[in-house]
């Protein structure tokens, strides 16, 4: 088989897919079980990929499955309002042009110690 079921049936697991891609792509670095991290650096690169080419049909596709998640919220002192930016906004915005030079590889796994009471093998995975 070409994924992991990490136990779930199929509607869990792609909405803690969902979920985590768009939790790293806010915070750019999350802490989770080392099968989770490896199978979301799949999703994580598709989406990156697909800001890069940066057209319409890549925001709607990227759009499908990102979260739309307030990723920051800033007060602007002359109007007296708040603007805040989407997971989407910053994924086009934000991380395509970073990446821009690169090719691929966008991820990186770390391994850490064991989580306490199950003994899960936990890993950090990033943005490089």
């Amino acid at each position: 088989m070409a994924y992991r079921k990490l136990g779930r049936t199929s509607s869990q697991r792609k909405a803690m897919l969902r979920d985590l891609t768009t939790d790293l792509i806010i915070n750019e670095s999350i802490v989770t079980t080392e099968a989770r991290a490896k199978e979301i650096r799949k999703t994580v690169e598709k989406m990156i990929t697909l800001g890069k080419r940066g057209d319409l049909h890549a925001r709607r596709q990227a759009a499908a499955y990102v979260r739309n998640e307030i990723a920051s919220e800033n007060y602007d002192e002359e109007t007296a309002k708040y603007t805040s930016t989407t997971a989407l906004q910053k994924l086009f915005s934000d991380l395509a042009p970073r990446y821009s030079k690169r090719k691929g590889g966008y991820t990186r796994i770390l391994k850490t110690e064991p989580r306490r009471g199950d003994a899960a093998p936990m890993a950090i995975i990033e943005l490089v």
